[in-house]
């Protein structure tokens, strides 16, 4: 099958051939038919395989079709769950439209809203953007969404999960009953599906590998470790392998700025990503780390998707998700278009529970490698650690801190309550 086969206009052809695109990925290949013929699409398919140039690609196609040049109102929606995956899936947009006279932008927050409204005002045929800053800009009357005919979900497993539904349901109320929709992702649980059929139109669903599974091309490698060595132990495998590009995953933002530190004073160049950075600091790391002035980018999950690293070798989880679905979008970082890639997870004791709920997920036993001098603790729990909690029997509970005598008490609390609960609702809509 060639991309010629699919029905793409010569534009998009020239564009992708520029890219150097020559045959259709499997999702690329099942997809963009039946999206050319303004089908709903429920799509699913391994990390690396494509999947932005599978709805890409056809919505481009189907805008350009009847382009208004006067008018340029938002006719496609690209919403994604984080600002790296925007700023990558914008890329992708104004490479992919090079030939086509179509406008782009993205938004998201952590960023001056001032050039992206600039941009919007202009006139925007597709707008990439986050839940969060999408919102706050609507409710601002500064950007309208009456005109939408294609609406989509990148990383609908993320998108419409709880931290997301509830912005999502009020775009929707702000968009054309009358649409094509479109949710493209790696993993889709079965609670998921029955959301995006509820939002979906009679879609047609594509799904070219069983779900939750990982790219063949990725070796994939488990070192039993004890908790207390596991920073020495990925020090040793960086430093005699004389690895320069690894991309290493923390649970916490705090573990990724002591791993980076710890990094740092054994001579290896490091930066963190992760939701405390602001958004300059993100992406002068990221860029680091693709220029190679950066060896290791230790991250949170929020850089498990968007992170299009081309040839990235090596992928550590340092610790692993306590969602397993997290651990295929982690190592889908490497192994990308083909390419072959090595992925490492150090487990210690209390990570057991979630290394087995992942080879269950993946359908995968993995062999337990163990290296000399650090060796797995034989005496620690193999319960998961609470976030927050301390396992440390001689360490004392802290003391509760006694209210004061005055009776604004009460006053004062819930108004400290009221702004943590608006900070994380904030944290999490503009990631």
């Amino acid at each position: 099958m060639s991309f010629e086969k699919l029905g793409l206009s010569e534009a998009l052809l020239k564009a992708i051939s520029k890219k150097g695109y020559t045959t259709p990925s499997p999702i690329q290949e099942q997809a963009i038919p039946a999206i050319l013929e303004g089908k709903d699409v429920l799509a699913s398919a391994q990390t690396g395989t494509g999947k932005t140039a599978g709805f890409t690609l056809p919505l481009l196609q189907r805008l350009s079709d009847k382009a208004n040049r006067k008018f340029r109102p938002i006719r496609g929606l690209i919403l994604t769950p984080t600002r790296e995956l925007a700023a990558q899936v914008f890329t992708n947009v104004k490479e992919y439209s090079e030939f086509l006279d179509l406008r782009s932008a993205v938004i998201y927050g952590g960023v001056n809203q001032n050039p992206q409204v600039n941009a919007i005002n202009r006139g925007v045929d597709i707008l990439v953007a986050t839940p969060g800053r999408l919102l706050d800009l609507h409710n601002q009357n500064l950007v309208s969404l009456k005109h939408v005919r294609i609406l989509v979900l990148d990383e609908a497993d993320r998108m419409l999960d709880m931290g997301f539904l509830r912005d999502i349901e009020r775009i929707m109320k702000v968009m054309p009953e009358r649409r094509q929709g479109l949710m493209f992702s790696a993993t889709f649980s079965k609670p998921i599906k029955k959301l995006a059929n509820g939002i979906l139109n009679q879609p047609v669903q594509v799904e070219v590998t069983p779900e939750n599974t990982t790219v063949e091309s990725i070796s994939q490698k488990i070192y039993r470790v004890a908790k207390t060595k596991k920073t020495g132990l990925i020090i040793k495998l960086i430093s005699e392998g004389n690895w320069t590009q690894v991309l290493v995953f923390t649970r916490t933002k705090h573990g990724a700025n002591r791993l980076c530190e710890k990094l740092g004073k054994n001579r290896i160049k490091s930066a963190a990503i992760h939701g405390n950075k602001s958004q300059g600091a993100r992406t002068k790391a990221l860029a680091g780390f693709k220029d190679g002035s950066i060896s290791v980018l230790v991250a949170t999950d929020i850089a498990a998707r968007g992170l299009d690293i081309p040839l990235l070798p090596h992928v550590i989880n340092f610790e692993l998700p306590n969602v397993a679905e997290d651990y295929v979008h982690r190592i889908g970082r490497t192994g990308r278009a083909g390419a072959s890639g090595e992925a490492i997870s150090l487990v210690s004791a209390d990570e057991t529970a979630y290394l087995k709920d992942i080879e269950k997920l993946i359908g995968i036993k993995f062999p337990i490698n163990i290296v000399e001098g650090f060796e797995p603790d034989p005496n620690a729990s193999t319960e998961p650690i609470k976030q927050g909690q301390n396992r440390n029997q001689n360490s004392q509970p802290k003391k509760a801190k006694k209210k004061p005598s005055n009776g604004n008490f009460n006053n004062r609390n819930k108004t400290n309550n009221s702004g943590a609960g608006n900070r994380k609702r904030k944290r999490i809509r503009t990631k």
